[in-house]
């Protein structure tokens, strides 16, 4: 995206500094890292990313602050999943975004989906600086000064924020007041997902464990884990566990997530079903591309290549058909199409130059919102197949999880 530094880049690349990035980024997250993560970082101008945080706010204040939409979204949320004690705003949200050619030609982003759930925080921080690291990426500072600003600094970090500010506002969080021992990550057998990594990295970032939800106890209305052979409380929870992963693997748990419990939540599980899928078709915004829930389409369009069918509650792309036929909408029961919606079809334009020719990237802007809403850092997907996932881009070089980068001001 930024031709001076993209071209630097791919001429100093040697196949050695990425297996040592590889190398280096099991070592800081103490486990394999299982899904692909691209040869290069990309470069953004600021004003690019500036544009994505910008627009993602304006999408997530305008589902929280319309009532009416908080009042519609309470059918989103499956009455044995809903938790009493819901705050006015979620705490962590997804906004990602593709690049399109608009029509007088300019790039612009386009809303690929939203999800107030959290994502990598303490992986995706460890990976641009590993990315830095091997590729000597903080020489680069001031190294051009024609094309850059003078004494210009690459940056990964949105909102202003640096490290430590970064890692403040992640313990502030996370952990709030409370001791990390008494905070847990809780998630569906950790040690077999493929987030592992940030699982292991936040307990180093922030002191607190990763707890089984199936370990999870109950007495009275205090949760708690064992360790050591020792009961411990339970008083705030950085809830990681999906739903409809629970359902699908028939998951019976201690407690139930209607109980009015002794405890907080570091991300309350009822924004996950207010703000994603289910609200793309209630928001209004030039980024974001037509969408209709499947039981509210009078007539499917003639044009089924130009869409794409989404189940709403499903997580990195189970479940998508691109171009759908009449038959795979056909075939889904009359009683679930309400759980799907029919979206425009966007064309990613391939804009990141790789030995393997232009390369599409997917914008995953992350946010943080206590006292406001922040936006704090980025993923990227690289990929020139389909979709954006790994079983899209299977054997390919020059694809996968990056990071983004963008000189300072």
């Amino acid at each position: 995206m930024i031709p001076w530094l993209r071209q630097r880049f791919n001429a100093s690349f040697t196949p050695g500094k990425y297996q040592e990035f590889l190398r280096l980024i099991d070592r800081a997250c103490g486990t394999h890292v299982q899904f692909r993560l691209c040869e290069t970082p990309c470069f953004f101008p600021k004003s690019l990313l500036d544009r994505m945080a910008a627009d993602g706010k304006e999408l997530i204040r305008q589902l929280v602050a319309d009532s009416g939409y908080r009042a519609r979204s309470d059918e989103s949320i499956p009455t044995e999943f809903r938790v009493p004690n819901e705050p006015p705003h979620p705490m962590f949200v997804q906004v990602d975004f593709g690049l399109v050619r608009s029509a007088n030609g300019e790039l612009a982003p386009k809303l690929v989906e939203l999800q107030a759930f959290p994502s990598l925080y303490a992986y995706q921080a460890r990976l641009a600086q590993t990315y830095m690291d091997v590729y000597g990426l903080e020489s680069w500072d001031s190294s051009n000064r024609e094309q850059a600003h003078a004494g210009s600094h690459l940056r990964y970090f949105l909102g202003g924020l640096d490290d430590l500010a970064y890692r403040h506002l992640l313990r502030q969080a996370i952990v709030g007041l409370h001791d990390p021992e008494n905070v847990i990550l809780m998630e569906i057998r950790p040690q077999e997902q493929k987030t592992l990594p940030d699982f292991l990295l936040t307990e180093k970032m922030l002191g607190i464990p990763t707890v089984d939800i199936e370990s999870v106890k109950k007495q009275g209305l205090q949760l708690y884990y064992e360790r050591n052979g020792k009961r411990i409380p339970i008083n705030r929870i950085y809830n990681r566990a999906i739903v409809d992963e629970l359902q699908r693997k028939g998951i019976k748990l201690n407690f139930d997530w209607r109980d009015d419990l002794a405890v907080e939540w570091a991300g309350h599980p009822n924004w996950y079903f207010r703000i994603s899928k289910f609200s793309i078709p209630y928001l209004s915004h030039e980024s974001v591309p037509k969408t209709w829930f499947l039981d509210r389409l009078d007539r499917l369009p003639d044009d089924l290549e130009n869409y794409a069918l989404k189940p709403l509650y499903s997580f990195a792309g189970l479940g998508v058909v691109i171009a759908p036929q009449k038959e795979d909408i056909d075939a889904i029961p009359a009683a679930r199409c309400s759980e799907y919606i029919l979206q425009e079809r966007l064309h990613f334009e391939p804009v990141i130059e790789t030995p393997f020719g232009p390369t599409k990237a997917e914008v995953r802007v992350m946010y943080v919102w206590l006292e406001e809403l922040t936006p704090v850092l980025t993923i990227i997907r690289m990929g020139r197949g389909l979709m954006m996932g790994v079983d899209h881009n299977k054997n390919m070089e020059w694809v996968g999880a990056s990071a983004a980068f963008f000189p300072s001001e």
